[in-house]
């Protein structure tokens, strides 16, 4: 179930990756990922609407580093002339471009983007179509079941993607309508398999190692993406691939939670200031703290800091002594 992943011209040694998520896979968390045994990443979601007009914010986005790398670069919006200008002006910055035609939101449905592509299957091919033109670069898309129930169209537009010239599709098997609710169906996932001679990659209620482990088994997918899951939780690829080669999982300690905490606020200050470090760091060092006795205390004080010195002042003391 472990194993390398072809992707395009892209040679990857393994098939645990960390997913696109708007406001999480920034740098930092990226850096995290790949420390602990992510073997591709992505950037969050880029408005190709402001790549086009030179959006300071959007190309902030695309940030990396040397040690960053394979890079996944995931764009979103509506008009396939736009989609294929943005990737092609976003191609130096990483690996593989990824088109997001799955987010749910509101605010990017209601744009077009995201699951609305999903009820235009003529508009999902001109776009992969425009996109595949201007880049050579590896092209996936990201994908949810459907729009509702009753409206299931995953093979469709996988089959609009493949024949488009995509690399890969990745299946989230939700429709739209029910956002993060219930259950994902896998069995979708291993129906697209059986179908496309493309690698299929799974997404949806992946939280544990043994979540991996039964969806790489019961699917037949060629890799896994990690999302929700990983949120506060670089650890879930160590012991995922630690289940999967059959050794024990290891539990991060305390100590290894507060250097997780430091690595990752040092990071944040680099790319973007201390302000901003304290502010994004605080739910991410509260899931750092999640499991452990006092953290709704903890997560309760912390949000009331904003010097940064304070600030790891506080996350140092409570993950060695246990205190506030």
């Amino acid at each position: 179930m472990l194993r390398p992943l072809v992707i395009g011209p892209l040679n990857l040694p393994g098939n645990i990756l960390l997913a696109p998520m708007a406001g999480i896979t920034d740098l930092p968390v990226r850096l995290l990922a790949r420390r602990y045994g992510a073997t591709l990443c992505f950037t969050e979601m880029v408005s190709v609407n402001g790549l086009v007009r030179e959006g300071r914010r959007s190309f902030d986005l695309l940030r990396s580093s040397p040690e960053d790398r394979p890079l996944g670069i995931q764009i979103f919006g509506e008009e396939p002339e736009v989609m294929g200008e943005a990737a092609a002006l976003v191609a130096p910055y990483g690996d593989l471009i990824d088109i997001n035609m799955g987010c749910p939101v509101r605010k990017v449905v209601g744009s077009g983007a995201g699951s609305a592509l999903l009820r235009e299957p003529l508009k999902v091919a001109a776009i992969i179509r425009a996109v595949r033109r201007r880049v050579s670069l590896p092209l996936t898309v990201k994908i949810r079941s459907g729009w509702q129930a009753g409206e299931e169209n995953y093979c469709e537009i996988a089959d609009i993607a493949q024949a488009e010239g995509c690399d890969a599709v990745t299946l989230h098997p939700r429709t739209r309508a029910q956002m993060f609710s219930g259950s994902s169906a896998w069995e979708q996932i291993a129906r697209l398999k059986s179908r496309l001679s493309i690698p299929v990659i799974g997404s949806g209620d992946l939280f544990t190692p043994q979540d991996v482990a039964a969806m790489l088994k019961e699917t037949g997918c060629d890799g896994v993406m990690l999302a929700r899951g990983a949120m506060g939780n670089p650890w879930l690829f160590r012991d995922t691939l630690r289940l999967l080669s059959g050794e024990s999982l290891m539990a991060p300690t305390r100590l290894e939670r507060l250097e997780v905490s430091q690595f990752h606020f040092r990071q944040f200050v680099g790319t973007s200031g201390e302000a901003v470090a304290v502010r994004e760091m605080r739910k991410h060092v509260s899931w750092y703290a999640k499991g452990l006795s006092g953290a709704a205390a903890f997560r309760a004080r912390i949000n009331q800091i904003e010097d940064g010195e304070c600030f790891m002042g506080a996350v140092e003391k409570f993950f060695l002594e246990g205190a506030l």
